[in-house]
């Protein structure tokens, strides 16, 4: 066989054997290849979990910013960012702490618009493991080292809900609502609101909602701080105040029980009254005996430079009657403008009209002579609709309540007041009928996620 020994023909016949039984043979083909696919079968399962070591994480996150931004918005106070980051730190997000930083923000951009949202985003940073088998380099840098670079972000907005206030004081610096100790004060169904601050020892009123545009202490079941002041809603109505007709003269005299000149005679009422429009006081009005006012289409006492005395009578108004009392003048003199005297006002402010639902208002260009000692007390007030007092500064220590043919409501609205002893407000919820739209604005609510 081309000159070939039989010793070689027979090796060569033996290799092709073997190589033709080998070519045959299929066992080890599988471990085989699973050799040649190892490196990219450990580099999927290893980016497989990282990946879903970074979800869990991740999710871990957004759960921690939620409950973070959800706890700033409904705070809402100066210390909102620290609450929010006291929340994550419960979930085991430390801000500056394990590579960890929480921004928290109240001007963030709302979806709708604007920039009054707020919102909490947490960073981590964590190292890469096995993802870099297939080439993954991460997108940060932890300790000189890739790292992958996990963010969470929430965004909530401080929902608000209107509040109507049977209480305002407008005194814009100090303490516009004060207690003294009054744990028997009861403002249930009321809320209260000061312009300023509100302070309330021994008792927090019993009001359903307490809100003060600078710091609230104590005052309200529901307390409030830094809440939108309130405008006066009232001061426009002086405008329908008539024109002060009266001379210097008529001011002269002095109420009965005094020495000196006696009231004139009309400026002295007793019995019943029947009345309507503007009626004009010069000075004093006092009591002589019960009084009841019969008006049904409503009437306006206007006293310029003047008291309404009551004299430890009562001023009523007959069934279907309205009064409302206007106090005006000037500043000069010792004028006192304000109710004084014992006895009970029992009476309805209109319920439609220029007056509607004013029961007692004091001229707002009146500063002097405006205080009130002993409000609801001495008279007592049995008073539907509001008590206007811009500028006085009242001690209230009586219980008010609704006018016997009135509806149940009453708002008293004042400069600043300090609530004594057993000053309550027995009936409200009525002002809708009575005709009177009541102080309002809007405190925080539960906050809710926008994003």
């Amino acid at each position: 066989m081309l000159g070939l020994d039989s010793r070689t023909v027979s090796s060569l016949a033996r290799f092709t054997f073997y190589l033709d039984r080998l070519r045959a043979d299929q066992r080890g083909n599988v471990a085989i290849m699973a050799g040649l696919l190892m490196v990219p079968l450990i580099g999927a399962m290893a980016l497989a979990f990282e990946v879903s070591n970074w979800y869990m994480t991740k999710r871990a996150m957004q759960n921690a910013a939620d409950a973070a931004v959800l706890a700033a918005a409904t705070n809402g106070a100066a210390n909102y960012a620290a609450e929010a980051k006291a929340v994550t730190a419960q979930y085991g997000f430390v801000d500056g702490s394990n590579n960890v930083t929480v921004t928290v923000s109240n001007a963030a951009a709302c979806p709708g618009g604007g920039n009054t949202c707020f919102s909490v985003t947490i960073t981590d940073l964590v190292p890469l493991y096995l993802s870099q088998v297939v080439g993954f380099p991460g997108d940060a840098t932890l300790n000189s080292v890739s790292a992958k670079s996990l963010t969470s972000t929430a965004v909530a907005t401080q929902a608000q809900i209107p509040v109507n206030y049977c209480l305002l004081a407008l005194a814009t610096s100090g303490t516009g609502i004060r207690t003294n100790g009054a744990p028997k004060a009861n403002m249930t169904g009321c809320d209260v609101m000061s312009d300023s601050a509100a302070t309330c020892n021994g008792g927090n009123l019993l009001a359903a909602i307490g809100a003060a545009h600078n710091t609230n202490n104590g005052c309200g079941i529901q307390q409030y701080s830094n809440v939108a002041s309130v405008s006066d809603p009232y001061s426009s109505r002086a405008s329908n105040i008539p024109t002060n007709t009266c001379n210097l003269s008529d001011y002269s005299w002095e109420p009965a029980s005094k020495k000196g000149i006696p009231l004139a005679s009309s400026n002295q009422w007793s019995g019943a009254q029947s009345l309507n429009g503007n009626v004009v006081v010069c000075g004093d009005l006092q009591l002589t005996g019960d009084v009841t006012i019969n008006a049904s289409s409503g009437a306006v006492v206007v006293i310029e430079n003047g008291q309404l005395d009551t004299n430890g009578y009562t001023l009523s108004t007959a069934n279907g009657s309205a009064l409302t009392v206007v106090f005006s003048g000037d500043n000069s003199g010792s004028y006192t403008h304000a109710p004084t005297g014992g006895g009970t006002l029992d009476f309805a402010a209109p319920t439609s009209g220029p007056w509607a639902g004013v029961a007692i208002y004091q001229d707002p260009k009146i500063t002097s002579g405006v205080d009130i000692s002993a409000a609801g007390n001495s008279p007592t007030w049995d008073i539907t609709g509001l008590v206007y007092l811009p500028n006085a500064d009242v001690t209230f220590n009586g219980a008010v309540n609704k006018s016997s043919y009135g509806q149940s409501c009453f708002v008293m609205v004042v400069n600043k007041v300090l609530i004594d002893g057993t000053a309550s407000i027995l009936e409200t919820g009525g002002c809708d009928a009575a005709g009177l739209p009541m102080p309002t604005n809007t405190v925080p609510s539960r906050a809710q996620l926008v994003l």
